[in-house]
C-alpha cells in the first residue's frame, strides 16, 4: 500500500525544535518536564520519524545570566549552602539539570548553557552579531531610564532584588521586580507599586542609568501581520494569539471613578487622549493615547497631581543592556560601555547560538545554521509556557524581522497553559512549592508521567496535576489520576503484545504468520496513522493520547473477539490469519507510540526482529512482512510475564 498524500499536512525539510530554557538557579521541578519539554521532546521525534532524524534538530539549555541566578547565588552563599563562584553554581545546576532530563528520556541533539563551554563564546559572539544587525537596522535607541539604587549597600539593585505589586491593571502575579512581573508583564521601574529592596528591606531610591532599548513600541503592525500569517496556517494556538493581541492595543492608563473630576482639571496637560468607562474593570474609567510616550507624560502629570492610575497591557521598549556584572557583555557602542545584556533578549536568541554550537560539535560548519534558521524549506518550532508569550511571540519575532541581513525565518511559536500543582499554580518561586521532576520518578516511570503530561490538554487551558503519591488526602481506594493515560500501555497494549507472541510461539513456533493483511485492518491503520499525523502538525497532544488509546483497545477487540473461539476449534490458519491483522496493528501503533515512549516502543520493535527503518514514515503503511521481504521470520523468544510497558515498583508493592 502507497502512503496516501491527498489532504495531507506539508512538514519542511529540516527543522529545528526548541524547548525553553529554565534558570540555572535550581534543579527543575515537575512543570518544566511536563510543561514544556516532553510536548517538545514528543514532536522533535515525531518530526524525525516524519522527515528524518538528520533533518531535525532539538537544542535547549540553561539560561545562565540574568538577576534571579545572581541573588539566588548570594542567599545560597549567605546561608553556608554554597561555597564556589557563581560559575560553579550554575555549573552545578547545569549538570542536574540534563541528568533530569535523560531520565525522561528527553533526546535532545543538545542540552547547552549559555554562560559555560562549549556554548559560551559561541552565544558571547551571537550577541554582538545580534545587536549590531539590530543597531544597522535602526532598531535600537539609548535611553536613559531609571533603576533602583540602594542607599544604605551603595549599590544599584538587579531586577529580582526589587520586591512590589505589579502595576497592570488586572495583574495577579504574586511577585512583581523592578521591570517585569513573575507573569511576564513589562513596565517602566517608576510605575511598581511598594518597592523594597531586598539587602536593606528600605524603599530604594531611583536614579538615572542609560541602556539600549529595541524600539518594540512600534511594531504593532508588523506582529498583527505575524499573527494573522500563523493563524492562516494554523500554526498557532488561539489563546496565544489573543493573549498577543492584547499587547497590541493602544496606551491605556486606569483611574479611579472618583478621580474623574480631578483629571478633568488636569486635562490639558496630559496630551492628546481619549476617556470612557471601563465596564471590565470594576466601572474605573480608561484614559487612552495614541503613542505611548504621551501615556507617560501623562502618568507624570498624574502622578504628581495625586491620581492613582494604573497601565494597560501595551508595547514598550524592549530593554536590551543592563549593568549586572554576572551577563555576556554587550557591544560598546556610541560611547556606552561597561553594559551586559539583559538576560531576555540573550536568551531568545540562545537558541541559535546552542544550533551553532551542536554543528561545531558535529564537526559541521557552523555558519551551516543558516540551512535550519534562515532557509524557506526549514521551519523553527518554539516551545513555551504562557508566561513566556510577550518574550518569544512578540519581541524574539521583531528581532527576526529587522536583521535584514541574515532573514530568520519566523518562527512557530507552541505556548502551553500552566499545569497547576492541585489547584494552585506552581513556581519554584511562588508559595506553592512543587516536587522536583526527579521527585516524581520515586513513584512513577517516565513512560507513566510522559503520557500523563500529553494528556493533560495543556494547548488548552489550565490544568490541575494530581499525583495520588504527593496528595496527602487521598483515600487507599481512590484511583491515582496520574496512571489514567498509562494503563493503555501498561494493561491494554502490553496484553496485546503478549497475546501476539505467546499465540505464535504456541502455534507456529514463534515464526511470524506468512498471512496477507485483512483490507479492513489496513484500511483502519491508515486511517489512525492519517489522523495522528494531522493531530500532531497541529500540536493536539491530548487528542493524539484518546486516538491512541481508541486503536490499542481496538487490537485487544481484534484479537479477543476471535482468538477464544479459534483456540476452541484448533483452527491453525484462522489463528495465523488473525495474528497477521493483529501484528499489523501492533507494529502501526508501536511507530506511533515512538515519539511518545520512546524507550517501550524501541524494545516491542526489537522483540519482532525488524531494523529501525520501521520508524521511517515512508514505511508507515507497511505491513510487518514487508521488513523482512517476506520470507520466514522468527520473532525473539517472549519470556512469560514480560512488560514492554512497565508499572512502578512502588505500584506493584501495593498490589
Amino acid at each position: 500500500m502507497e502512503m496516501t498524500t491527498i489532504g495531507r499536512p506539508v512538514f519542511p525539510k529540516r527543522a529545528v525544535v526548541t524547548a525553553g530554557m529554565p534558570y540555572g538557579s535550581k534543579e527543575l521541578h515537575f512543570g518544566h518536564v511536563g510543561g514544556v519539554f516532553v510536548h517538545a521532546d514528543t514532536f522533535a521525534r515525531f518530526l524525525k520519524d516524519r522527515i528524518g532524524a538528520e533533518n531535525v534538530i532539538f537544542v535547549s539549555g540553561t539560561d545562565c545570566y540574568g538577576s534571579p541566578i545572581v541573588e539566588k547565588y548570594r542567599t545560597t552563599v549567605a546561608a553556608g549552602m554554597f561555597s564556589g563562584t557563581i560559575e560553579a553554581f550554575v555549573e552545578s545546576n547545569h549538570l542536574k539539570q540534563k541528568a533530569t532530563l535523560e531520565r525522561f528520556q528527553i533526546g535532545l541533539s543538545q542540552f547547552c548553557a549559555s554562560g559555560l563551554p562549549p556554548a559560551r563564546d559561541i552565544h558571547a559572539q551571537v550577541s554582538r552579531e545580534i545587536f549590531e544587525g539590530l543597531y544597522a537596522a535602526g532598531a535600537l535607541k539609548k535611553l536613559s531610564n531609571s533603576q533602583f539604587y540602594d542607599a544604605e549597600h551603595k549599590t544599584f539593585l538587579n531586577g529580582r532584588q526589587v520586591i512590589g505589586r505589579c502595576p497592570i491593571a488586572g495583574c495577579k502575579s504574586e511577585a512583581a521586580y523592578a521591570d517585569e512581573c513573575s507573569l511576564g508583564h513589562q513596565y517602566d521601574p517608576r510605575d511598581l507599586i511598594a518597592p523594597v529592596s531586598a539587602l536593606s528591606g528600605a524603599r530604594p531610591e531611583l536614579r538615572p542609568v542609560v541602556n539600549w532599548y529595541y524600539n518594540l513600541e512600534d511594531k504593532q503592525e508588523v506582529l498583527e501581520a505575524y499573527l494573522q500569517e500563523r493563524e492562516q496556517a494554523g500554526e498557532i494556538r488561539p489563546f496565544v494569539a489573543k493573549e498577543s493581541r492584547e499587547f497590541l492595543k493602544k496606551p491605556i492608563a486606569y483611574i479611579k471613578k472618583e478621580d474623574a473630576v480631578k483629571v478633568d482639571e488636569i486635562s490639558s496637560q496630559l496630551g492628546d487622549f481619549t476617556v470612557e468607562e471601563d465596564g471590565g474593570n470594576g466601572g474605573n474609567l480608561k484614559l487612552t493615547f495614541n503613542k505611548l510616550e504621551d501615556r507617560e507624560k501623562a502618568c507624570l502629570v498624574l502622578f504628581a497631581s495625586g491620581v492613582r492610575y494604573r497601565t494597560g497591557k501595551t508595547l514598550v521598549p524592549f530593554r536590551l543592556t543592563g549593568n549586572i556584572e554576572w551577563g555576556v557583555p554587550a557591544p560598546e557602542c556610541e560611547d556606552v560601555k561597561d553594559l551586559t545584556f539583559w538576560v531576555w533578549p540573550e536568551s531568545l536568541w540562545a537558541p541559535i547560538s546552542f544550533t551553532r554550537t551542536y554543528l561545531k560539535g558535529a564537526g559541521k560548519d557552523e555558519g551551516d545554521y543558516q540551512k535550519w534558521w534562515c532557509d524557506k524549506d526549514a521551519k523553527i518550532y518554539q516551545f513555551i509556557g504562557e508566561d513566556n508569550i510577550y518574550f518569544y511571540g512578540l519581541a524574539e519575532v521583531s528581532f527576526f524581522k529587522d536583521l535584514k541581513d541574515v532573514h530568520l525565518t519566523d518562527p512557530v511559536i507552541i505556548a502551553n497553559k500552566h499545569i497547576l500543582y492541585f489547584d494552585k499554580k506552581a513556581s519554584s518561586s511562588g508559595k506553592i512549592k512543587p516536587p522536583t521532576a526527579d521527585q516524581l520518578l520515586q513513584f512513577y516511570t517516565p513512560e507513566q508521567l510522559r503520557v500523563h503530561f500529553l494528556g493533560l490538554g495543556l494547548g488548552i487551558a489550565n490544568v490541575p496535576f494530581r499525583p495520588k503519591a504527593f496528595n496527602p488526602d487521598a483515600s487507599g481506594k481512590e484511583g491515582d489520576p496520574v496512571l489514567k493515560e498509562s494503563t493503555m500501555l501498561t494493561n491494554v497494549y502490553n496484553r496485546a503484545v503478549r497475546t501476539l507472541f505467546y499465540t505464535l510461539q504456541k502455534y507456529n513456533g514463534g515464526i511470524a504468520p506468512r498471512v496477507s493483511v485483512s483490507e479492513s485492518v489496513l484500511r483502519e491503520a491508515e486511517e489512525t496513522v492519517l489522523r495522528y499525523e494531522k493531530l500532531m502538525s497541529g500540536f493536539e497532544f491530548h487528542s493524539v493520547m484518546n486516538l491512541l488509546d481508541d486503536y490499542t483497545r481496538a487490537i485487544n477487540k481484534t484479537l479477543s473477539d476471535n482468538m477464544k473461539v479459534l483456540q476452541e476449534k484448533n483452527d491453525v490458519p484462522a489463528i495465523l490469519r488473525v495474528l497477521a491483522d493483529a501484528a499489523h496493528m501492533i507494529k502501526t501503533a508501536m511507530v506511533l507510540f515512538h515519539p511518545i515512549v520512546p524507550e517501550g516502543a524501541e524494545s516491542v520493535r526489537q522483540y519482532l526482529r525488524i531494523g529501525p527503518e520501521v520508524w521511517d514514515w515512508k514505511n508507515i503503511f507497511k505491513p510487518v512482512d514487508w521488513f523482512y521481504q517476506g520470507k520466514e521470520h522468527r520473532f525473539k523468544f517472549l519470556e512469560p510475564r514480560v512488560d514492554f510497558f512497565k508499572k512502578h515498583e512502588s505500584q506493584l508493592q501495593s498490589v
